[in-house]
Order: C-alpha cells, then sequence, then structure tokens
C-alpha cells in the first residue's frame, strides 16, 4: 500500500499528468476504500469547478458532500460557507482584489 502522501499526491494531480504506473495505483487504492473514492471525485470536481471558473457549481457540490460521510471535507465545506459569497465568486470572477488585500493598512508585507 502506498504512502498517504503519496495517494494525495496522486489525487491532487490531473489525471493526463499521472504515468501509467501512478495511474494503476491510484484505481487500486481508491477501489479498496470507497471514503477515499468519494473523496477524490469531490476533490476534482471541486478542481474543476476552480480551474474552469464554474462557481455556480459551489452549491451542489457542496450539496454532494453534505451527503456523503466524510468528516474532513465537511469540516471544509464548512470553511467555505463562512465567506460563501466570496468563495463563489473567486470561483468565477476572473478578477482578485488579492493586490489590494495584500497592501491594507496594517500588513506587514
Amino acid at each position: 500500500m502506498p504512502k498517504v502522501r503519496r495517494i494525495t499526491s496522486w489525487m491532487l494531480r490531473r489525471p493526463d499528468d499521472l504515468t501509467v504506473e501512478e495511474q494503476i495505483g491510484l484505481k487500486q487504492v481508491l477501489a479498496s476504500c470507497r471514503h477515499l473514492e468519494a473523496t477524490a471525485a469531490h476533490v476534482t470536481a471541486f478542481a474543476e469547478m476552480l480551474t474552469e471558473r464554474r462557481g455556480e457549481n459551489l452549491n451542489p457540490w457542496i450539496a454532494a458532500v453534505r451527503a456523503d460521510d466524510l468528516p474532513q471535507l465537511h469540516r471544509f465545506v464548512r470553511g467555505l460557507e463562512t465567506d460563501h459569497d466570496a468563495v463563489r465568486n473567486g470561483l468565477t470572477l476572473t478578477y482578485s482584489s488579492g493586490a489590494v488585500e495584500a497592501t491594507s493598512p496594517g500588513s506587514k508585507c
């Protein structure tokens, strides 16, 4: 069984960026654990939402995560919901206020 760090690396990379051996290893690991398979599916869906700027999918994604018994992702969802509008905008809009926020009064940067 591969180490957690390796499995996490596989899950967080684009499938096309995995070697054939890594793809096989990931498939074997996911097939052996229903919860890990569901986590990987949610992580992939979130990554697609992020890279494709599909903030309109945030609420359905949150609902799908809540429907699964995945406490770690439930905590992540609660964090997203803390500032839901900003998260949705970040997943949708092509611009950011990050430069302004980084230079706010009192900033150490």
